[in-house]
């Protein structure tokens, strides 16, 4: 495999992959924010709120990222009359998407929660909203952390769909390097290797947090 084109155009590469860090980053970092609310909202006795939440998650886990990604990049400047840089726009799409996940995922821990603690904390005066918040999502969040980091390492990958609109990610990068060096296959080798040294770096602090987690409760 000739290499020698690495050494012109390697710094595509290092931009495409910022890129892609940056975007997943933020997209997990707003998936989670906004899969609290829907979580919570699910998990409500009111069906105006547990109704749109569950329809959200839905439709979302249904649908393909690349429509998810059309309708935010194609469909938001349009009904908000907002221009918003691409990179803006990639980093809604897979929060958005990011976001019926990891409500399921955060929907699930809270549910782990022995019901005991909530009743122990309403016995000690708490309201529902203060129990929930000191009380139950803490040590839920303690439970999901290994999987909201798996979550992070799949979005390293489905990320690369952003590239079809024009976001210079990884993916985007290597396909313009194929273009330019008319090397049609090793750029693609180079990207590959990439996404797996992140996906696999992040696979390996996933487990370690999941060890010292498990090391933690063993303590107890």
């Amino acid at each position: 495999m000739d290499l020698a084109f690495l050494a012109k155009y390697y710094k595509f590469f290092i931009n495409g992959t910022g890129i892609t860090l940056f975007l997943s980053f933020f997209g997990v970092i707003f998936g989670v924010i906004f899969g609290v609310f829907l979580a919570l909202m699910k998990l409500s006795k009111k069906s105006f709120l547990r109704m749109p939440a569950t329809a959200y998650i839905e439709v979302v886990r249904g649908t393909p990222l690349l429509v998810q990604l059309f309708i935010v990049y194609y469909g938001l400047p349009l009904l908000t009359g907002i221009e918003l840089p691409d990179l803006a726009l990639g980093i809604i799409a897979v929060s958005f998407n990011s976001a019926a996940y990891v409500a399921e995922i955060i929907r699930a821990g809270i549910q782990s929660i022995d019901k005991g603690q909530m009743e122990a904390a309403r016995c000690l005066g708490m309201t529902h909203t203060m129990a929930m918040r000191y009380i139950i999502i803490p040590q839920a969040f303690k439970n999901i952390l290994p999987a909201l980091g798996n979550e992070f390492i799949v979005l390293v990958k489905e990320s690369a769909i952003v590239s079809v609109v024009g976001i210079q990610d990884l993916m985007y990068k290597a396909d313009t390097v194929r273009g330019i060096s008319y090397r049609p296959f090793t750029p693609l080798i180079i990207a590959a290797i990439i996404y797996f040294i992140i996906t696999f770096t992040l696979s390996k602090l996933v487990s370690r947090l999941e060890r010292r987690l498990s090391a933690g409760d063993s303590r107890i």
